[in-house]
């Protein structure tokens, strides 16, 4: 593999801890495992760190200067790009749809402190959200960089290749793994990694927006594999996708909040209401299924957001 020659910066702190949740394992009859990717230190923590070791240090091999990124208005993957584009002495600017909570609070208030540009579009489009960065930089006249929604490209995507392996080295055969899929690198990771790295191990992922991700993550996964020097046959049998998206993308469900609850009563770990909370609700419903034997080992990866609990609307 030619993964250990990709440039790559240590923005984060890992390995991410992996614990058992022994009330909800008795609760569902099964073996739930949680593991801490909201503790990757950076910002409030999350998934987005292990992306952007990858991007950032592109970025950083093409002198940029300024790196922009977008999201939703409380886009977790948008504060913390900012959080390690600032610590690396980059300039972030944030173009952000006008859609959800853009008053300051979750979010937006870590994105003040932290002194961020923060500029909202009214559009649903993230071509032209693009443009108006190819626009801005041209403006500025300084090296730039454009990281896509969720950090999800073929670079990014090799942050959850990392964590699949580190996965294996933490010495637990998972039977499932379970996640939150909101713009597609972190399933696509996982589940490249599961084939290189975790055999008999499912990924499933719990779709928690609309976008077509059964053709999405399988393309994710070959971008990746392709920079890695893997040949590998990769199909949409490499994932289980669920639809857990609920009322909308950024609006909470019943289901999620119900899972926002009983995690945090039964283990003292909050989950967020956009990505966790539908994805874990997402496990439970799997649960309820009998999706699980007595003997399995389910891991939950915990992608953080602890910023949107502060932003319900």
């Amino acid at each position: 593999m030619k993964q250990n020659t990709i440039p790559k910066l240590s923005l984060g702190i890992f390995p991410t801890p992996i614990r058992r949740a022994d009330n909800i394992s008795r609760l569902l009859n099964t073996n739930v495992f949680i593991k801490r990717d909201d503790l990757t230190g950076l910002g409030l923590g999350g998934n987005k760190v292990r992306k952007l070791e990858y991007l950032l240090a592109d970025a950083r091999e093409k002198h940029a200067e300024v790196v922009f990124t977008t999201g939703g208005a409380q886009s977790n993957h948008a504060m913390l790009t900012a959080a390690a584009a600032g610590r690396l002495g980059m300039k972030p600017i944030l173009i952000l749809k006008k859609r959800g909570v853009t008053d300051r609070v979750g979010n937006q208030l870590l994105e003040h402190l932290m002194g961020t540009e923060v500029i909202f579009m009214d559009t649903d489009s993230y071509e032209d959200i693009y443009r108006e960065m190819d626009r801005l930089g041209a403006e500025l006249g300084v090296p730039y960089y454009k990281i896509p929604c969720g950090g999800s490209n073929a670079l990014g995507t090799l942050g959850y290749v990392d964590c699949a392996a580190e996965i294996r080295d933490q010495g637990i055969h998972f039977d499932y793994i379970v996640c939150a899929e909101g713009s597609g690198g972190t399933l696509a990771g996982l589940a490249l990694g599961a084939k290189l790295f975790l055999p008999g191990t499912k990924v499933c992922g719990m779709m928690v927006d609309t976008d077509p991700f059964d053709e999405i993550t399988p393309r994710l996964m070959r971008e990746s594999a392709a920079l890695l020097g893997e040949s590998l046959e990769i199909s949409r049998r490499d994932f289980e996708l669920r639809n857990l998206c609920g009322p909308g993308y950024a609006i909470p469900s019943e289901e999620g909040n119900r899972a926002i609850s009983l995690l945090a009563a039964e283990e003292g770990i909050f989950l967020d209401p956009v990505y966790t909370g539908k994805a874990f609700a997402g496990l439970l419903q799997m649960a309820e299924e009998g999706a699980f034997r007595e003997t399995d080992n389910v891991l939950f990866i915990h992608t953080g957001g602890a910023g949107g609990l502060f932003a319900i609307a």
